[in-house]
Order: C-alpha cells, then structure tokens, then sequence
C-alpha cells in the first residue's frame, strides 16, 4: 500500500513542520489569534514542508517533454506520476503558494501537463491521443494527409502544448527540401502560424527550460502584449495568401489553429476531451487576464455541463472542490479518493492562508470526543500506521501532536507490543525516552519481566524488573526464591538457583531474605572447597561462613538445621576441632531454639532425614569436647 512507504519515509517532513509550528506556538505565549497573523510561522515554512513531501511523493519530469534526439518523438516516456502527488501540487498551488496566485491559470496548464496522462480512463485525454498518434506517426508517409496529425495538433495547442505543437507543425511534408520548391507559400503559412504559436503571451514569471512563449510578470504588459499578438493572428486569418494554398487539409487545419487563438468556444470544446481541458483552454484563449480564483468556479461549472462525465476522477473531484473554496468538500474528497495520509498531511496546506480553514479544523467539537478535526484526521492516520508491524513506531509523532486523546493512546500502542520480542521491547523503549514517557517505560519493562518470567525465562524476567525498579515483584521472587531454597537446601536444589540469586544481586531484601541466600551460596562455595581440597585453611574459611550465617538475624530459623547438617564434615574434621567452645555453644543453644520452635503449632519442618537432629547433636557434643580439650 502506498501509505506504508509514506509512513516509513514520511516521518521527517511532518516531524520537522509539528516542532516549527510548537515553538511558535511557545514564542506567542500560547495565545489563540488568527493563523492569517502569522502568529506561528511565516508561509515560507509552508512551502518548505510541501517542498519535502513532494520530493517524497516523486518527481517524474512531464511526459511530453519533446525528445530532441528523435524529430518524430512527440511524447517523452518517463516515470508515471501518481495521482497522490497531483493532488498534492493542487492543494499546494491554490491555498500554500501565495506567489503564484496571481498567476493560477498557467499554473493549472503546467499541472495538466504533468498529469493528464492521469485522466486517462473510459474518457480519452489529450495526452492519449498523442500517444496513440505517437504510434502510428512512423508508418505515415504524407504526414499532413492524415486528419489525425490536424487533430492531436488542435488539442495540444487547446491546452496549451505549445512546444508540441510547433514539433509537429515542422513535420509537416512542406519542410522537406524537395517540397519547398512548389509549396512554398504552403510552408510559409504553417512555418508564420508556427511563430505566432511559440511566441503566445504567457502570464507568468517564467517557464521551464524548452517550454515556448513569452512571460509577462505585469499585467498591462501582459495585456499589450496580448492584443498585439491576436492583431496579428487576425490579420493571417485575412491574408490573401490563403488562396494560393491548394493543400485542403493543411489549410483546413492551419484556420482551425488560427480559430483556436481567436478563442473559438466551438472548436475549443471539440478539440478538448473533458471538461479540465476545456476550462484549461478557456483560461489561455478566452480569459487571459484571469487572476486569482476570479469566476473560476462559474466557469468549472459550465464547463463541465458543455462536457459532462459520468464518472469523474477523483483529481477532478478534488478540483471543483478547491475552487468552489468549500473546505468540507476538499476534506471529504482528500480522504475518499486519497486516504488518510493525505487528510492529515494536506491539513498544514488548508489552514496556511485562510482563517476559516484555520478555525473549521481547529475548532473542538464535543460529537467527536471534544477534540478538532486536526485532531480527528491526525488520529485516523496514526490509527492506520499502528495496524501494520512496520510503520507502527512512526505513530508516535503523530499522537504527540495530538492534545486532547493522542498520550493517551500513544500509551494504548504501546503497552499493546508484545513483551516477548526483545527489539521491539528495546524501540518501545526509546520512543518512551524521547517522548519523557518514563511511566510507561517502567510499565513496560515490568510487563516483559513478568512475562519472561512466567515462560521459563527466569534470568530475563529478573532483569526487566530490576530495570524497571519495581521493589515489590523482586522481593516477591525473592521471596518465592527463598521458600524454593527452604524447601531443600541441598547442593543440588541450590545449583538451579545459583544464577538467579547472583542477578538479583542484594538490593532488595525482604526479611532479609536476598542476605542470608547470598551468604548461603558464599557458605556453599567454601564449604566445596573445603571437601574438595581437604586443608585446613579451607575448612576454617568454611567453618567461618558457617558461624557467620548462624549468627546473622537474617537466617531464617527453619535454615539452622539444614545449615549444620550440611556442615557435619566441618564439626566432626579429623585433628583440630574447626570451632572453638564458645563457636560450639552458640549452635548448641541455636538447636534448643529449634526444638522449643518445634512445638509450636504453624512450625514447618526441613525436608531432611530422620537422624539429622540426633547427627547433628552428636556431632556438636563432640566438637565441644574437642573444643574443650583444645583449650585446656
């Protein structure tokens, strides 16, 4: 779809435009006056953003740009132009681009030029008849015999093709050199209606570079000009020279050129195939002096009653739209013939120099949720790019330009990603951090924390919720991390446990519970080394941790009997007793705890053999009487 291209490329245009029109909105105070005060920004920046999304939309050179290279090449071939941008160029001439108002009607002429080709469908166009014309030129042999070479002719110049026109006028047969012996009266006719052509008055500042005409800038330059000109073609239509023009078809067609200059409502509306081309003629031919949108929409409306449609294009649509100046239609033809890309980019073009566009679009309305229509369109298209997985981060600019409803459904977004997709959890992430969303961002990484931990992905869970800082989920897996380890303590219970136990590090600690766990595994560690290297160094070391976990408040009282029953090699190592007297009746006492607990209703005994309680009483009675004996 083209708004998938749009949304990915689209982004920098819209972007740049939403922070100008932000910062001269902070610049004014936040004060509500009239766009047309250019309270925001001034029109250039308008133009600079239409600028941009033109060049994203393409930049296809016109099709019939003449090829100089091939005389008989009357249509160049080029890239299609897309209707989407053809639109655009509308919206942009008749409410952005206030230099070119005086001018509108030969903007029209270049617009049709590069988009005609578009109009093409059930009806044909000027620019279909010259393609269709173009295919079957190399296979004439007397060009001007032909009624189809006079016709396509005629419909150029009715358009105002005029570089086309004169190309086809210099194929004419009286132009090669074994003609113009006996038909030089005959060349001189087509070669003077040739010159009148490429010199026609234009109204405009300029042309591009291969287009005929002269421009005039002023308008009583331009008038003169322009009555000088028809006194010339008036007096050709009267020549005598005429007569001795034996050639009926040329002479025929040479008065039917003639005819169109002199503004021949008949032959214009036969030359032309529907109704914009008419309108574009009757601007070149019959109201030159036409300024501004000055009875543009009388004339659109007799024009298309002279050639009806029974199914028009939606660009013309758009027209009859924007020159019978009614913003509702526009809006409504934009959105049905183009999308929701075009309603929420072109409304920056509407509302650049009117105030009634201005106050239509940002006024609240309380049948739509109190928000504007700005608002509304805006919120469509972001709508639109959040259904698909790769323009669904290019929403978020959108949103944030809206007020009223856009946070809060940029929050909806994204909460709505999956947590299981680490990409995407990262650029969610980011969009959280450049829009100072920072608790959505910590709603997020819980969200992946509880999910990866609930599918198996213990140590990810872990850290998406240390990243979110959320004290209460990790003490409560600190929590459920302890009973795991509670409800067996061995070596091979701790080892699936280990990993987790070393992320979530120490900085929560329920009850003490993350404590004493790591203590435990410190204890484990040494108390390894300690059966595996068999020193002595290495059984004090573990001894130590031993008496350090029993001393900590922090160990729990249901631990005290695995931890010395774990540690029977330490109390009963062979030659010197690892603990001193005092060492030894500290456990001692500890175990007399134990047992009083032990009657006490609620008490949950350790997962440990039966003999545990009576080893390890022998094995600490023995200490102390090694202890003792050690002393002494």
């Amino acid at each position: 779809m083209i708004w998938k291209r749009f949304g990915l490329l689209g982004i920098s245009p819209i972007y740049l435009f939403i922070v100008r029109a932000d910062s001269a909105a902070s610049a004014s105070g936040g004060a509500l006056v009239p766009f047309s005060q250019e309270f925001s920004f001034e029109w250039e920046h308008v133009m600079e953003y239409s600028k941009d999304i033109k060049e994203l939309l393409g930049n296809p050179k016109s099709n019939y740009d003449p090829l100089i290279e091939d005389p008989k090449e009357v249509l160049k071939k080029g890239e299609e132009p897309t209707s989407l941008k053809a639109a655009w160029e509308l919206m942009e001439m008749f409410y952005a681009d206030k230099l070119c108002q005086s001018w509108l009607p030969e903007r029209l002429v270049d617009w049709l030029a590069d988009y005609d080709c578009l109009l093409s469908g059930d009806q044909p166009t000027v620019h279909s008849k010259l393609v269709e014309f173009q295919g079957t030129l190399v296979t004439l042999q007397v060009i001007e015999d032909d009624p189809k070479y006079w016709e396509v002719i005629s419909s150029a110049l009715a358009i105002g093709w005029l570089e086309i026109v004169v190309k086809l006028l210099r194929l004419h047969g009286s132009y090669q050199l074994d003609q113009l012996g006996h038909r030089e009266t005959e060349n001189g006719l087509v070669e003077t209606v040739a010159v009148l052509i490429s010199m026609m008055p234009r109204f405009r500042p300029e042309l591009k570079n291969g287009k005929l005409g002269e421009c005039f800038e002023a308008k009583p330059d331009f008038m003169k000009a322009w009555e000088k000109w028809r006194e010339q073609i008036t007096k050709l239509d009267s020549s005598a020279f005429w007569v001795p023009c034996h050639h009926r078809q040329t002479r025929e067609g040479l008065k039917n050129l003639i005819q169109i200059m002199l503004g021949n409502t008949k032959i214009l509306c036969t030359a032309t195939a529907h109704w914009i081309e008419l309108y574009i003629s009757h601007f070149l031919f019959i109201r030159p002096f036409t300024a501004g949108l000055e009875g543009m929409y009388n004339l659109a409306q007799k024009c298309v009653q002279m050639k009806p449609m029974s199914s028009p294009h939606k660009l013309l649509r758009l027209i009859i739209g924007i020159i019978g100046e009614n913003t509702e239609v526009v809006l409504a033809e934009c959105s049905r013939g183009f999308g929701p890309w075009m309603v929420a980019h072109a409304i920056e073009l509407l509302t650049a120099r009117s105030d009634q566009a201005d106050i239509l679009l940002h006024k609240e309305h309380d049948d739509i949720g109190g928000i504007s229509m700005e608002e509304l369109y805006r919120l469509v298209y972001a709508q639109v790019l959040t259904s698909h997985f790769l323009t669904w981060q290019i929403a978020p600019v959108y949103l944030t330009s809206c007020m009223k409803q856009g946070m809060s459904l940029l929050e909806f977004l994204l909460y709505r990603q999956p947590a299981h997709h680490n990409q995407l959890l990262l650029k969610n992430l980011e969009i959280c951090r450049l829009y100072e969303l920072d608790h959505v961002s910590s709603n997020i990484m819980k969200i992946a924390g509880v999910y990866h931990w609930k599918h198996g992905r213990k140590g990810l869970g872990v850290f998406w919720l240390q990243q979110a800082r959320d004290e209460f989920l990790l003490n409560k897996i600190a929590r459920h991390l302890f009973d795991s380890v509670g409800k067996s303590i061995s070596s091979e219970s701790f080892k699936q446990w280990e990993g987790l136990i070393e992320l979530l590090g120490s900085e929560s600690k329920p009850a003490g519970s993350l404590e004493f766990l790591h203590k435990y595994r410190d204890f484990k560690k040494s108390l390894q080394q300690a059966c595996d290297k068999k020193t002595l160094d290495a059984a004090r070391h573990a001894a130590d941790s031993l008496m350090s976990l029993m001393k900590n408040p922090s160990t729990p009282q249901r631990f005290w009997l695995p931890l010395l029953y774990d540690s029977l090699t330490l109390l009963t190592w062979p030659g010197r007793p690892l603990l001193n007297v005092s060492q030894t009746n500290l456990l001692l006492n500890k175990l007399q705890e134990l047992s009083m607990a032990s009657m006490r209703p609620g008490f949950v005994a350790a997962d440990l053999p039966a003999e545990a309680l009576n080893s390890v009483r022998l094995a600490l009675a023995t200490n102390l009487g090694r202890a003792i004996l050690e002393e002494q």
